[in-house]
């Protein structure tokens, strides 16, 4: 797509490619990123029987939850990656500014864990 402000870029929106580029980048931080794989993971066996029993608002919740936490470990993962790039030796402002992202990912992982024990305590009771 072309960049306006940069004059960079190829003219035209192809929302194909846009998706490719989602795809590639989930791709790429699941491969790499083992606490995005493995929450993943856990968000699904929690969903699955949640779709079983038809909970569909619970099913949503979860869904919702989930990716909130990957959008936020994903700003988290890039806001990092950016850092490091910018600066390779020890900088205490940007110490500063990865604990802020690290910060605002520990409490979107806080809201999804707090949904996802409530919904396998409901699972429980309901075997």
């Amino acid at each position: 797509m072309k960049n306006k402000f940069l004059d960079t870029g190829e003219h035209g929106y192809h929302p194909l490619r846009k998706f490719k580029v989602i795809l590639s980048g989930l791709r790429f931080a699941v491969l790499y990123d083992f606490s995005v794989m493995y929450k993943i993971v856990l968000s699904i066996v929690i969903l699955i029987p949640v779709i079983i029993f038809n909970e569909w608002m619970d099913a949503s919740l979860i869904i919702l939850a989930t990716g909130v936490m990957l959008m936020a470990e994903l700003f988290n993962t890039a806001i990092e990656a950016v850092c490091d790039f910018m600066e390779t030796r020890y900088n205490e402002k940007i110490g500063i500014i990865k604990d802020i992202a690290a910060a605002a990912t520990g409490i979107a992982i806080f809201v999804w864990m707090a949904l996802l024990c409530l919904e396998s305590i409901k699972l429980f009771k309901a075997f």
